[in-house]
């Protein structure tokens, strides 16, 4: 922004080269697009975002069911091989056979997933069904519908920034190119003569 500032002000001196007034436009029409352009495409993501997950949250709301189901016993563990994060989650969870009742009022009984402070048998638990009484996971609640939403919007103000700065750097890199084969032009027309006595008069 300094060299803006600077810029404008000995813009009609004749030291000052086409090219720098380019420049100090370029730098100029990046400093407003950071501060108007890339605000306005995070706000516009993370709204866009937050209206689809809100709506996907409600909808979730109004097609799961919140039950208590007990445990029966414990299940059988898997035989085939697990990995490193199946094995990380059993630390927490432990796979139980439970009973609940569906929202249609039919006894239920199957394999489902609890923490291990509720995995005895007996222990009775939280547990989200669909409208047919199968087990769902939990609907996503609004928060993280917003912590989600906030999450799109950065993003999408990052990237605008990168390619606003990606922009300046190439015209940028444009311009000095440009200047360097002036340079060479200038100096191939005046390299031979120079140090010779009494060239130009």
């Amino acid at each position: 922004m300094r060299a803006v500032t600077g810029l404008w002000r000995w813009r009609h001196n004749p030291l000052c080269r086409r090219t720098d007034l380019v420049e100090a436009w370029v730098a100029l029409v990046a400093v407003v697009a950071l501060c108007v352009a890339v605000p306005a495409a995070g706000w516009t993501a993370a709204a866009s975002a937050r209206h689809s997950l809100q709506r996907a949250a409600h909808a979730q709301q109004q097609g799961r069911v919140e039950t208590t189901a007990r445990v029966l016993r414990s299940a059988p563990a898997p035989s085939t091989a697990v990995s490193g994060e199946q094995t990380a989650e059993r630390r927490f969870r432990r796979t139980v056979v439970a009973s609940w009742t569906a929202p249609d009022g039919t006894p239920r009984t199957g394999t489902v997933t609890t923490s291990r402070a509720s995995g005895a048998p007996g222990d009775a638990f939280p547990l989200w069904t669909d409208r047919a009484g199968r087990p769902v996971p939990a609907p996503m609640a609004g928060s993280t519908a917003r912590t989600h939403a906030a999450g799109v919007g950065l993003m999408a103000a990052a990237l605008a920034a990168l390619g606003v700065e990606s922009v300046r750097r190439l015209a940028m890199r444009r311009l000095r190119l440009r200047r360097y084969a002036r340079l060479d032009r200038a100096w191939a027309s005046v390299g031979p003569d120079w140090g010779r006595t009494g060239t130009g008069t």
